[in-house]
């Protein structure tokens, strides 16, 4: 897998050659500056791919012929449409995963609550969810994955091993702040776009074309068309045999830091 240090070191030997060649051969000069530009692309795509692992070796599914996959939701809790979310998945008997923002949490402890009492995992999607996180530094990164693990615990009494960055965006600063806090990046490998999309019928083809086994699946506590869309896709796996699981049973995982 080409990381961010291979990277590194490939394009450093080549910036070498290449100015090596514009000196000594007389190569023109758009050839010694496309090395740069290049290098800014393989970033960009590195960053804003969590499945390309770049930067940070993300999990974004499970190495499976088994027609097994699991459910995860961002950006809640949402006090309208997680209880919504939390009344199908119980009466489908199943169980997901709820990537929390850590600055929501206030004021719906009782929801988180009930998120574990129903036995899903709630895991950290950042304190701020801030639309600069890619930004911040290390330093201030690492203060708010803790922030959020500090408010799931004082709530549940659990503290999550589990990441998941704002965007799915990846850079040197989330790798060496997740390296601190000890926490674990997963991605996905079904985003279901149920916060752009609205048609639910795209939604719903757009989510089952994907699934195989071991998918993650990605949505949001906050999509105006998931609830309905969710009980279809439901419907769908239980058509085509495929069992909906939790991502700790799925990845084989443990999910929060021993008690």
């Amino acid at each position: 897998m080409l990381t961010f240090q291979k990277t590194k070191l490939v394009f450093l030997i080549a910036s070498v050659f290449a100015v090596i060649e514009y000196f000594v051969i007389g190569f023109p000069l758009y050839y010694l500056i496309q090395i740069p530009i290049l290098y800014s692309i393989i970033l960009g795509v590195g960053s804003a791919f969590i499945g390309v692992g770049f930067f940070v070796k993300s999990i974004c599914k499970a190495e499976t012929n088994e027609k097994i996959i699991t459910l995860t939701f961002d950006d809640g809790p949402n006090i309208i449409n997680t209880p919504i979310l939390l009344d199908i998945l119980k009466s489908h008997q199943l169980k997901a995963t709820f990537f929390v923002i850590g600055k929501k949490i206030k004021g719906n402890e009782a929801l988180v609550k009930r998120i574990i009492e129903e036995g899903h995992i709630v895991a950290n999607h950042s304190f701020s969810h801030s639309y600069v996180y890619d930004i911040y530094s290390t330093k201030k990164v690492t203060e708010d994955i803790r922030l959020t693990n500090t408010a799931i615990k004082e709530t549940t009494g659990l503290t999550p091993k589990l990441f998941r960055p704002p965007y799915g965006v990846t850079n040197p600063n989330i790798a060496r702040a997740l390296k601190k806090t000890g926490l674990i990046s997963i991605g996905w490998n079904v985003r279901s776009l149920d916060t752009v999309i609205q048609d639910s019928d795209k939604l719903y083809n757009r989510v089952v074309s994907r699934i195989k086994p071991g998918s993650i699946l990605l949505f949001h506590d906050t999509g105006k068309n998931t609830i309905e869309t969710l009980k279809e896709i439901i419907l769908f796996t239980q058509k085509n045999g495929y069992k909906i699981v939790g991502l700790d049973q799925l990845l084989n995982i443990k999910v929060y830091e021993e008690l």
